[in-house]
C-alpha cells in the first residue's frame, strides 16, 4: 500500500550509494615533485699558453781565446775583405774564418753574448783569437779592461772570395789628376779605371789596370806599365 511517498527508482539508489562511498573514501594525494633545473656551472676558460719561439742556431766550430778590440786609430781604413772598417758596427777580425763569416761571440767572464761578422783579418799578437770593434766591445763588456776570456761559435759561414789581382799605376787626392792619368792609359791598354777610397780625412782617387785571376797572368802588363815609366803596385785589394 502507498503511503504516498514515491520509492525512489533502484539504479537511482546505486549510483547515490556509490557517490557518497567515493566522497567519503581515502584520499590519495599525487603531488608532482619538479625538481629546478640544474645551475650552469661556469666554465673557466683557461688563458693560452703564448707559444714558445725558438730560434735555433747550429754551431759549426767553437773556439775559446782571448779577444781584443780595436777602434780609432785603424776607422775609416779599408779591411781584409775591402769594406771600410767602422768602429761603431758589429764587426770583428779573425786570422783563419774565411771572410763574411757570423760568429756567435761570448764574453766568458759576465756571460754577454754577440753575433759578429768577420770582415777583418787579425789579431796580431800572440795568444789572442779574436778583435772586435769598439762597438762589439762596449756590448760585450771588455771596453774598459781591454781584453777577455771568449768563446767563439761559428754561425753562418763565409764564403771566401775568389781573389783577383789588379795593378795600380797611381793615387790621387785630386781626382782630376786620376782621371786625366786613366785617360793615358786607356790609349794603350784595357780596363783601365779609377777607384775611390774614404778614410777619416781624405778621399784617395787609385787609377788601377785590369782583373786578373793569378799574380803571374798580371806582370807581363805589369812589367809594359814599368818600361813606360810608370810605378807599377799588384794588389789583391
Amino acid at each position: 500500500m502507498n503511503n504516498g511517498r514515491l520509492k525512489p527508482p533502484v539504479p537511482m539508489i546505486i549510483i547515490f550509494s556509490l557517490f557518497l562511498f567515493i566522497a567519503c573514501g581515502p584520499r590519495h594525494v599525487v603531488i608532482e615533485k619538479r625538481m629546478p633545473p640544474p645551475e650552469k656551472q661556469e666554465v673557466k676558460k683557461e688563458r693560452p699558453v703564448p707559444e714558445t719561439k725558438i730560434e735555433k742556431r747550429e754551431s759549426k766550430e767553437v773556439q775559446f781565446g782571448v779577444a781584443s778590440w780595436y777602434g780609432g786609430e785603424f776607422h775609416g781604413r779599408p779591411t781584409s775583405s775591402g769594406e771600410v772598417y767602422d768602429m761603431y758596427q758589429l764587426t770583428c777580425a779573425h786570422n783563419t774564418f774565411p771572410l763574411g763569416t757570423v760568429l756567435m761571440v761570448t764574453n766568458l767572464e759576465n756571460g754577454r753574448s754577440l753575433e759578429l761578422k768577420v770582415n777583418d783579418r787579425g789579431p796580431f799578437v800572440k795568444e789572442r783569437i779574436l778583435d772586435v770593434s769598439y762597438a762589439a766591445a762596449q756590448m760585450l763588456g771588455m771596453w774598459e779592461k781591454g781584453t777577455a776570456l771568449v768563446k767563439v761559435e761559428v754561425i753562418s759561414p763565409g764564403v771566401e772570395p775568389v781573389q783577383r789581382f789588379t795593378l795600380q799605376v797611381g793615387s790621387f787626392a785630386d781626382e782630376t789628376n786620376a782621371q786625366k792619368l786613366a785617360e793615358q792609359l786607356r790609349k794603350s791598354f784595357e780596363n783601365v779605371y779609377v777607384t775611390i777610397v774614404e778614410t777619416l780625412t781624405q778621399k784617395y782617387h787609385r787609377v788601377r789596370v785590369g782583373q786578373f785571376e793569378t799574380r803571374e797572368s798580371a806582370l807581363p802588363i805589369a812589367e809594359k806599365l814599368s818600361q813606360m815609366g810608370f810605378k807599377v803596385l799588384v794588389t789583391s785589394r
